[in-house]
């Protein structure tokens, strides 16, 4: 039932009600509320230990909340598979890169398209039958910016590529909301500027919920941000509201910045 979730359906890509979750004697996500516009970038923000990550989990499915209920595109996924989750269009990253790395950037994206049509498995059948997506790779690649590398070995790019290639192996899956966890995490100022840039880019026509430390990034591209403290929502709206509130300074730009 929806009836208490306004707008669940419409302005809403992704709602969250009450979301809470406990691991033992620890509450990590505590009555979290969300409510995330279509076609927007929202950024998750908050110290280490405030429970970004988790609401990440909770959210895709990855782990089960105590209580609460999360809603994509109007419909209930609370108690949904992962992989369900994600056939409908709601997809994740990793902190961690998730690439093969002794396979080619175009190799890369092949096996997500693959995954996408339901023939990652079918390993007898010929490789001229893959042909089919060379179009896709290409304009897949050619949407992050590698294109020209498309013959070269994953495991040799630099870190920041890395991510790009991420993304595109993501943009096969054909998302409709896009959940970035800390895409900058362990990048120098070039690579964050280019996968900055990125993600503006492939935002058109999307959803973005992302988790990222990175104030200035965040700063640049969110249009809404919500933070928590404590595994509780703390404060909202844009970057220049939030980062007045003394509440958030105390609790974490304070500690950014001192």
């Amino acid at each position: 039932m929806t009836e208490n979730i306004p707008d669940v359906g419409g302005s809403y890509a992704l709602v969250v009600e009450g979301l809470t979750k406990d691991f033992g004697g620890f509450t990590a996500v505590n009555n979290v509320d969300l409510r995330v516009r279509r076609e927007t970038i929202h950024a998750l923000i908050g110290p280490n230990g405030a429970g970004k990550t988790t609401c990440f989990n909770l959210i895709t499915r990855f782990i089960r909340p105590t209580s609460g209920r999360i809603f994509y595109n109007g419909q209930d996924i609370t108690s949904a598979a992962p992989e369900d989750v994600a056939s409908r269009g709601l997809v994740r990253s990793f902190q961690i890169s998730a690439i093969f790395p002794k396979l080619s950037l175009g190799e890369n994206v092949r096996v997500a398209l693959q995954r996408r049509l339901g023939t990652t498995y079918h390993f007898w059948k010929p490789l001229s039958s893959l042909r089919a997506l060379d179009a896709d790779v290409d304009r897949l690649l050619d949407s992050v910016g590698l294109l020209h590398q498309r013959d070269q070995v994953a495991g040799t790019l630099s870190y920041g590529r890395k991510r790009a290639l991420e993304i595109a192996t993501t943009l096969a899956l054909e998302p409709q909301v896009l959940l970035l966890d800390e895409p900058m995490a362990g990048m120098g100022r070039e690579d964050i500027e280019t996968v900055a840039a990125l993600i503006q880019r492939v935002s058109k026509g999307r959803t973005v919920l992302m988790v990222e430390h990175n104030l200035g990034v965040v700063a640049r591209l969110a249009n809404t941000i919500t933070v928590l403290c404590r595994g509780e929502v703390l404060a909202e709206g844009t970057y220049e509201a939030v980062s007045k509130n003394p509440e958030v300074v105390s609790a974490y730009m304070g500690g950014a910045h001192g």
